[in-house]
């Protein structure tokens, strides 16, 4: 048997001091011990990132039509969260503005049933405001309208504005809530880093019109767009269709004081009551107008026929 090797003994290293020195408290106004020192860096400067996140929510006893609708919304805002359905009832703004503190977002975007009939949409900044109250009118859905366009799911949409949002003032204020709620933002984690679909809001006869187009780009190798030939470009429409209606603008989130009001706004249950009295309108013209053949026989009796009893055995 060999002898076992005889390993030197290694000089122990020197252990090195665990003992950091204290992190100095902090507190509301600052720091207890003076602020910690920065590096110093001329170039380091801080950059605006964009970290807007919507939170999309419906009303108890929604139509499967308007649901539909809501999660087309949501499949083309990636930096948007869905949340469960909320009671529709007056205590519903201090509801929502909790869910929207608890999920972390800035602003939301609430479809409220009525009657399962009526749609009204809610654009609101949490918690200072403002909240926009919208009818929703001409809806149709993705599925529905079966059309041939097609985008990624999760990019980014280019926003498109008629000159009309920059008239009028409330306008303004619709437009920039507009653009800050469905404008992805930059680097989301959700999002894709280019543009291949186009949001077109336009304005006609006091109401928002909304299309949703893709840009359609040739691939073959022949047929390459060079930069600016937006000649061979073609839009294509992808869905979902709807118009917004605006009733009110609050000063606060769900509420507040009133902004604006829009003065040519005819709620649903005042045009289905015009319609109710119009249909009973002919059934009194009818009732009238049998009264009054019956009066005219009875004051102008025709005179007894001579041959009416001839045939008769």
């Amino acid at each position: 048997m060999g002898k076992k090797r005889k390993h030197a003994e290694a000089a122990e290293a020197p252990k090195k001091d665990d003992s950091a020195p204290p992190r100095p408290k902090r507190t509301l106004t600052g720091w207890k011990d003076g602020e910690p020192e920065k590096p110093s860096d001329s170039s380091a400067h801080t950059v605006f990132r964009n970290k807007e996140k919507v939170l999309i929510t419906c009303s108890r006893r929604i139509n499967y039509r308007y649901r539909h609708l809501m999660l087309n919304v949501v499949s083309l805002l990636p930096h948007c969260k869905k949340d469960s359905k909320v009671e529709s009832k007056e205590s519903k703004g201090s509801t929502l503005n909790e869910l929207i503190e608890l999920r972390n977002c800035s602003s939301c975007l609430f479809f409220e049933c009525r009657k399962q009939k009526d749609l009204y949409l809610w654009m609101v900044k949490s918690p200072s405001g403002p909240s926009v109250k919208f009818l929703v009118n001409a809806v149709h859905t993705m599925d529905e309208l079966k059309l041939t366009g097609n985008h990624l799911k999760g990019s980014r949409p280019l926003l498109t504005f008629s000159t009309n949002f920059d008239k009028e003032p409330h306008w303004k204020l619709v437009k920039e809530m507009i653009t800050q709620i469905f404008a992805t933002p930059k680097d989301h984690r959700k999002s894709k880093p280019f543009h291949d679909h186009v949001f077109v809001f336009s304005i006609l006869d006091d109401h928002v019109w909304f299309r949703n187009y893709q840009i359609s780009v040739p691939h073959n190798e022949t047929d390459k767009v060079d930069r600016g030939g937006l000649d061979k470009m073609t839009l294509v429409e992808v869905g979902p269709r709807f118009c917004l209606n605006p009733i009110k603008i609050f000063g606060g989130s769900f509420g507040g004081p009133t902004l604006y009001e829009n003065p040519f706004y005819v709620s649903p249950n005042q045009i289905r009551a015009l319609e109710k009295r119009k249909k009973a309108g002919k059934y009194v013209k009818k009732v009238k107008a049998k009264t009054r053949r019956k009066i005219h026989e009875m004051s102008n009796a025709l005179e007894p026929d001579e041959f009416a009893d001839l045939w008769k055995e």
